[in-house]
């Protein structure tokens, strides 16, 4: 077996690992807190992200990667429609989050996969740490609410997918530099982490699970 195949197969693994784990924490999530449904699902939210790093670090290939998100996606479509996981999907409210999360990153590898790493970095890890942190925060605090085409949003919440994102997006910058790689200025970021934060105030359905993602990383790889 060739050095390739095998770092080929050993990413595989390790993303297979990684999710099952993911997955694992979402259902003793839901076993332990039943009524806070949210939660299990952002386990899986913010858990999702890493993947891609983990699929650069291994050097996943295109061929290997974009089946793979495509498989995905199917897989949560038949979970939203079947509820086989209710950790991932039973939530108050109707949406298609989980399934335009797993699309979204089928496009940005379609469009950036392996070339442009750093977009689809972007792109995952705002959607899943900005996301996310606004899902778990918003609801526990106490802030000022509103509603905008018929979902609830929260200044804390806001204020946690601003941070989320911001830190996200330096974070990459930062580790851009001693590979050579291309990144936005420092102002680009915080204005990416803004229009971010802007798109996820329109969330109707889970749209946002593919505005977000995408709008980030197009704006990476214009400004970088």
């Amino acid at each position: 077996m060739n050095t390739a195949l095998l770092q080929q197969l050993s990413g595989v693994a390790v993303v297979a690992v990684w999710l099952a784990v993911v997955v694992a924490m979402a259902l003793l999530v839901r076993r332990r807190w039943p009524d806070q449904r949210e939660w299990s699902r952002k386990v899986v939210h913010i858990g999702t992200g890493p993947v891609v790093l983990l699929a650069w670090w291994f050097g996943i290939s295109r061929w290997v990667a974009l089946p793979a998100a495509l498989l995905i996606t199917l897989a949560t479509a038949l979970n939203h429609r079947f509820r086989l996981l209710p950790a991932v999907e039973d939530v108050n409210r109707h949406s298609y989050g989980t399934i335009a999360y797993g699309a979204s990153i089928a496009v940005l590898l379609a469009l950036f996969w392996p070339a442009q790493p750093l977009p689809v970095a972007a792109g995952v890890l705002v959607m899943a740490v900005g996301d996310g942190l606004a899902g778990l925060i918003g609801p526990q605090l106490q802030s000022p609410r509103w509603r905008l085409f018929g979902q609830g949003k929260s200044l804390a919440g806001t204020l946690a997918m601003a941070l989320g994102a911001s830190g996200v997006l330096t974070l990459l910058a930062w580790a851009a530099q001693p590979g050579g790689l291309q990144a936005p200025a420092l102002p680009n970021l915080l204005l990416i982490a803004l229009i971010a934060t802007a798109l996820e105030q329109c969330s109707s359905y889970g749209i946002d699970n593919l505005t977000v993602p995408i709008t980030t990383a197009w704006l990476w790889q214009a400004w970088a």
